[in-house]
């Protein structure tokens, strides 16, 4: 196998990391425009099998000619690249998977089903943790139960050792985080997709120790188009983040402040974004290198006569290798797909996400090969 990774941040990396683990790999090639940002994990890595490259993927010619020769492109940039690097992968011929993160783009790449059909190829948008892992879960649990009527998704990256007032560390892009707290977020109410305001309808849920107690609330993006797949089949879905409690309050008055808004202010005859004044004000205060995070995960499927099936993942930084809990269970399930992808076990082509496609029993049994366990609960 010959895969092409398309970014060098943290979830970038940990995919590639992951992918050299395998001897089927013949090659990793890391492509970003500042390959020279790749994490320490991955440049400690002394395999011939890795291969750094400048690439500016915004240059679809030499998109293009990264793709060449590789059986699968796996794209870990922002989400505004996702449906460019999907048609692109389907004209030079090769599989591709991306960490989704918009629900538009992943209906604009399902448009792309019957090119990818023609070419015997599966494109799985959504391949990450939320959407992605949440995604194949509630699958399970649906199948499971029969006639579902009700699905709640619970997930949040946090600091093992939280620190007011956010109580909150970057363990992913600032900018996108902010806007799951800033976009509406759709849900199935009475069996309809319905949306509701970000930051909404707090409640509280209970891990073991020692994470305890968190605060839950609606969030966008975390269960992609799974509301439109189950529309008029299950009356009850919805995804929600989870912060330290307290952290709705706080992020809220934020917001209504409007610290978070878009649209250009005028500050002492200048345009400034206030969205970007945040960002910059506050990301020397969140990012923590040194900090340990952990990754909180629960998937509860209810039926319609009482059965139900739920799942639960505390996950936590690997300090043998200076991997965090998120780039684990994102990155590494970006990987998982890929792999998934080019050895046959996701042998429908076509554009499918990870619930319609990803084989339960063998992604869990990969997840725990690498220490990542998904515990079924009552």
């Amino acid at each position: 196998m010959r895969m092409l990774v398309l970014g060098a941040g943290l979830q970038g990396c940990a995919c590639a990391y992951d992918l050299l683990q395998h001897k089927a790999v013949e090659r990793v090639t890391v492509a970003d425009l500042n390959p020279d940002r790749a994490h320490a994990l991955l440049k400690a890595q002394v395999d011939s099998r890795l291969v750094l490259a400048k690439v500016d993927v915004q240059n679809g010619a030499a998109l293009r000619d990264a793709m060449r020769g590789h059986h699968a492109a796996l794209c870990a940039l922002p989400y505004y690249y996702n449906l460019e690097v999907a048609r692109a992968a389907l004209e030079l011929g090769i599989h591709c998977a991306d960490l989704g993160g918009n629900t538009e783009i992943v209906f604009q790449q399902k448009k792309l089903d019957p090119e990818a059909r023609a070419k015997r190829l599966t494109v799985i948008p959504d391949c990450g943790l939320a959407p992605g892992m949440v995604n194949i879960l509630a699958a399970e649990g649906i199948r499971r139960v029969g006639h579902a009527e009700s699905v709640k998704i619970f997930v949040g990256g946090l600091p093992q050792h939280p620190e007011p007032p956010l109580n909150y560390q970057i363990v992913y892009s600032l900018e996108g985080a902010l806007d799951y707290y800033t976009t509406p977020a759709w849900v199935l109410r009475e069996g309809k997709p319905t949306r509701v305001d970000p930051l909404s309808e707090p409640e509280q849920v209970s891990f073991p120790p020692p994470v305890g107690t968190l605060e839950a609330f609606h969030t966008a993006g975390g269960i992609s188009t799974l509301p439109w797949t189950y529309e008029n089949r299950i009356r009850s879905m919805e995804y929600k983040t989870l912060r330290y409690p307290g952290h709705v309050a706080l992020m809220k008055a934020i917001r209504d402040m409007g610290l978070l808004e878009l649209t250009p202010i005028k500050v002492k005859g200048l345009d400034v974004v206030p969205r970007d004044v945040f960002i910059a004000a506050i990301s020397p205060k969140l990012s923590k290198p040194d900090q340990r995070d952990l990754v909180a995960l629960r998937v509860e499927v209810r039926g319609r006569r009482g059965e139900q099936v739920a799942w639960e993942l505390l996950d936590y930084f690997d300090v043998a290798r200076g991997i965090s809990a998120m780039m684990r269970t994102t990155g590494f399930s970006l990987a998982i797909t890929g792999l998934m992808q080019v050895d046959g076990r996701i042998g429908s082509p076509g554009v499918h996400t990870p619930d319609e496609a990803v084989p339960f029993g063998e992604y869990v049994e990969e997840l725990a090969k690498r220490r990542i366990e998904i515990r079924e609960v009552q």
